[in-house]
């Protein structure tokens, strides 16, 4: 499905308030947390957060994942506050899988190339 520019400007701005909003609260695991994307869908009743997983272990992981549901309403109170919203999307977090699909992808072409 095509993106609009209002979901695609809500998601920028939501990725900068989350930035902030976690580096305000009073969880240490959440204060490095890194919000690489956040994909808003139509109508801005839900949001995918993805986070950075390149520096957590598969434990670490669970346990930031368990904190970031818990704190969904207080982050969620915080962008609308800062945003000035009528309404904030419900957040869905996620681990960003991209990196990794990217590396999977260099190694296959790497791989081809030398078979030829």
């Amino acid at each position: 499905m095509k993106k609009g520019l209002k979901e695609k400007r809500a998601g920028s701005l939501l990725r900068e308030l989350l930035a902030e909003a976690l580096g305000n609260l009073d969880d240490e695991r959440l204060h490095g947390v890194t919000v690489v994307e956040v994909d808003v869908k139509r109508g801005m009743y839900d949001a995918d957060v993805y986070i950075d997983k390149s520096i957590y272990s598969p434990q670490e992981q669970k346990e930031i994942l368990k904190a970031l549901k818990k704190a969904s309403p207080l982050l969620r109170a915080y962008c609308l506050e800062a945003s000035g919203w009528f309404k904030c999307p419900k957040f869905h977090f996620k681990f960003d899988e991209s990196l990794e699909q990217q590396e999977r992808i260099e190694k296959l072409f790497s791989k081809i190339k030398e078979e030829r």
